[in-house]
């Protein structure tokens, strides 16, 4: 099936939201799973995205790309009644939801899309719900209005105070953890190095903190092993045993060290050539 793009809306520079058709995959989906999807189905690299929102009704799902690729630039470049040749899902384990009393959910950049979902299943569940996004930016704070309609409260931080409190997330963080009221479970999914310190945060108190990764993906199966990482001292593959892991376990610095392979050939592919332009000034 080709999958139509239905709404498109840029949230800063690098960063668009997409609302795809895709029937099947929005009347299965849960919260926590994710999709590989393909641009041309003979060629072109799969990219691992996590839905940030789906209508079994309407049969569509909600993706929050950040062009950093020669996929993800390419994918971002479409606009409304464009379409993808493929899209698999929902695929991953989706996150266990109960009613453990007090959540933090925890967002970083772009990974306050896919957590939208998931502190809405924790609300849903009878949770107090406590949100904080954060960004390095106003313009990089995203779904904060989708976020109010959940929280108990929202905390945002920006790392220059452009927007709420100048803060890193880790802050608001622990403030709660030590507070009269901690949470029973917190759930981080960001950056690598965001999530490895709010893990490092919630640790001393021993809650239970789940994170999410986004790992390079191929194939989505587990075959290609391309998304393994080390938890608790033992390979797994993010496709098939995540995405979320107890983030106290997750070997962080080896995870970032494997990300980082690509990150040249990134650089790379947004890249623009300024030669003979500005009278010839770099």
């Amino acid at each position: 099936m080709i999958h139509t793009i239905l709404e498109k809306k840029q949230f800063s520079k690098d960063v668009f939201y997409l609302r795809v058709a895709a029937p099947e995959i929005a009347r299965q989906r849960k919260a926590g799973q994710f999709v590989i999807i393909q641009l041309d189905i003979d060629y072109g690299e799969r990219i691992p995205l996590t839905i940030a929102d789906a209508d079994p009704t309407e049969g569509w799902i909600a993706l929050v790309v950040q062009a950093v690729g020669a996929t993800t630039i390419k994918l971002c470049q479409k606009g409304v009644g464009d379409s993808v040749a493929a899209i698999l899902g929902p695929l991953g384990n989706p996150t266990h939801i109960a009613k453990v009393g007090k959540v933090v959910c925890v967002g970083g950049g772009i990974g306050t899309a896919p957590l939208h979902p998931i502190a809405q299943a924790y609300k849903r569940a009878g949770n107090e719900v406590v949100i904080i996004i954060g960004g390095r930016t106003k313009e990089l704070v995203i779904f904060e209005e989708e976020m109010r309609k959940i929280a108990d409260e929202l905390i945002i931080v920006t790392d220059d105070g452009s927007y709420g409190r100048k803060a890193l997330v880790t802050e608001p963080l622990k403030e709660i953890c030590e507070s009269s009221a901690p949470p029973q479970e917190v759930i981080a999914i960001g950056p690598p190095i965001m999530m490895k310190f709010c893990a490092a945060t919630t640790r001393p108190f021993g809650i239970h903190t789940v994170v999410s990764l986004n790992t390079i993906m191929i194939d989505g199966t587990g075959m290609c092993g391309g998304c393994r990482v080390t938890v608790d001292g033992k390979t797994k593959f993010v496709c098939v045993d995540g995405p979320e892991f107890d983030g106290h376990k997750v070997d962080f610095d080896n995870m970032m060290m494997r990300m980082k392979a690509f990150k040249e050939r990134e650089d790379h592919d947004r890249h623009v050539c300024r030669i003979g332009l500005s009278n010839g000034s770099n």
